[in-house]
């Protein structure tokens, strides 16, 4: 029977060496107030501490100051395992100077692996992650000096097809964000922009034999509609009710409360980008890339569409009409909708439904998407890409390796070099004034998470987008198949690429 209770008795609630899974989505659906009690309590008496943190899209709220952040850093934490550190500002600094173990898993695989515990199988089997960094043969998932787990990917064969087998250690604590706890103590989401991992988390905890602790923004006495509980009351064994901070109406567009029609989806992302830092500056080399790669939408279309510069793509499909005639998915579960950027990354304005993750990435996984457009770090002589760690650096690679994974169309939407560019958009040409002093086209990327070899065994289609020019994969690597107006092929490409490459008939040099 669950309890309602303050914050910090909730924490107590937590021993030494728990395993915490978290419902978060990078920056959004944090259950802040419980991990302000948890680091209240550490600070006082030192427990509870061994502890592992395990979420499959990474948590944060862009603040170092805030949320987990604090008693991570202090040292209550010796492992996490996530799928992406994006809004986890100091942590992803501290995991690399091997202050506790860290691993980097593909968002979907960590996301199956918890459904999979939940049904009390040990791990999750998955072609996504075969030839890339997560891989054993190659680097395998620890971030840093200090994690050797061996144990959470490993190589199998069934029915002699290879696979990879993700596994978690057992988690016995699940912190979750919902909406209102009913008195049966049934927890909605109907003001969430997600619901994410939530009911897994809770059943695997439960089979475990640990302790389901939600965060909620109320409690209400009317019972919750069948349709509206995520979790059931007899998964929850502590409720803590935080009045949530008031917030500007334009968030209220992600909850999915209210119908949004297509005609104003920009405007309500309008709305949003004034206030969570996405109105982005003029990139004439972003909008030439977004323009050429949204003429790789069909109608009927279903579509990812990453973050960074390949958010250009949508709104150039809106200003050709097609954004109408597709249907944008996000990772965390929306479809139907407009993807949110910046800190509310992973929510949607007028979402036609919202899954739980691990059903998304079913779609995902299994081909679902016509295409899909992502950015990238760097592209080697045969294709791969690495998009989720540079020298000194690194975000994750979240969702990123299952969307690629089977996609039919794989569109990368990246600058041929970067640091100090320049390029001028004429009516229908383009000049290059400055090249940038980063190559993003290399003879070795610093990791792997896009297999080009897996791509070609899959058959599907690749395409390399950058603001002069498109590559598509090969047998051989990189064909060059476009170059546009006003660019020179021999001058402005072939001379600065450190390999070579096929030339397309009708490109002339």
């Amino acid at each position: 029977m669950y309890k309602i209770m303050t914050s910090d008795e909730a924490a107590e609630l937590i021993k030494d060496g728990d395993v915490i899974c978290l419902n978060s989505f990078v920056g959004i659906e944090n259950p802040v107030e419980l991990h302000e009690a948890i680091y209240r309590r550490y600070k006082q008496t030192g427990a509870p501490k061994h502890l592992t943190i395990v979420s499959s899209a990474g948590f944060g709220v862009w603040d170092e100051n805030r949320n987990a952040e604090s008693y991570i850093r202090e040292g209550a934490v010796d492992k996490l395992i996530c799928g992406h550190f994006g809004a986890m500002l100091s942590t992803k600094k501290l995991v690399l100077e091997d202050r506790f173990e860290a691993y980097n898993l593909p968002l979907g695989c960590i996301s199956h692996a918890i459904r999979a515990q939940a049904g009390g199988l040990p791990g999750a089997l998955s072609k996504v992650g075969l030839d890339i960094f997560v891989d054993p043969r190659l680097d395998g998932p620890g971030i840093n000096n200090i994690s050797h787990d061996d144990s959470l990917v490993k190589r199998v064969e069934v029915d002699n097809e290879e696979f990879l087998y993700y596994t978690l250690p057992k988690i016995n604590v699940a912190l979750i964000k919902g909406t209102a706890a009913d008195r049966k103590g049934n927890i909605s989401f109907d003001e969430m922009y997600m619901s994410g991992d939530a009911l897994s988390i809770c059943q695997a905890v439960k089979a475990n034999h640990g302790k389901v602790i939600v965060q909620v923004d109320r409690i209400v006495s009317t019972p919750s509609r069948p349709r509206n509980t995520i979790i059931p009351g007899c998964l929850v064994d502590a409720i803590v009710m935080v009045e949530p901070e008031p917030r500007h109406a334009a968030y209220e567009s992600l909850t999915g409360s209210f119908e949004i029609p297509y005609a104003q989806w920009q405007d309500w992302n309008e709305m949003l980008a004034e206030r969570t830092a996405t109105k982005a500056a003029y990139n004439p080399a972003a909008n030439i890339i977004g323009k050429r790669a949204s003429e790789e939408l069909t109608p009927e279309d279903i579509v990812n569409i990453g973050i960074g510069i390949p958010e250009n793509v949508s709104r150039y499909a809106r200003e050709s009409g097609m954004l109408d005639r597709i249907t944008l998915t996000v990772e965390s579960g929306g479809v139907g909708g407009f993807p949110a950027s910046g800190t509310v990354f992973g929510a949607m304005i007028g979402a036609a439904s919202m899954n739980d993750m691990a059903n998304q990435f079913d779609l995902y996984d299994n081909g679902g998407l016509d295409i899909c457009f992502m950015g990238g770090l760097e592209v080697d002589r045969f294709g791969n890409v690495n998009s989720h760690r540079g020298p000194g650096a690194f975000s994750g690679i979240g969702g990123f390796a299952n969307i690629t994974a089977k996609t039919h169309t794989v569109v990368f939407c990246l600058t041929f070099n970067t640091k100090g560019l320049e390029v001028i958009e004429g009516e229908n040409c383009v000049t290059i004034e400055r090249n940038g002093d980063i190559p993003k086209f290399v003879e070795k990327i610093n990791s792997i998470s896009f297999s080009a070899k897996r791509a070609l065994v899959n058959k599907q289609r690749v395409l390399y987008v950058t603001e002069r020019c498109v590559f598509e994969l090969c047998g051989s690597g990189l064909r060059l198949i476009e170059v546009y107006e006003g660019v020179d092929p021999k001058k402005d490409i072939i001379d600065l690429l450190p390999f070579e490459i096929e030339i397309a008939p009708g490109i002339k040099l």
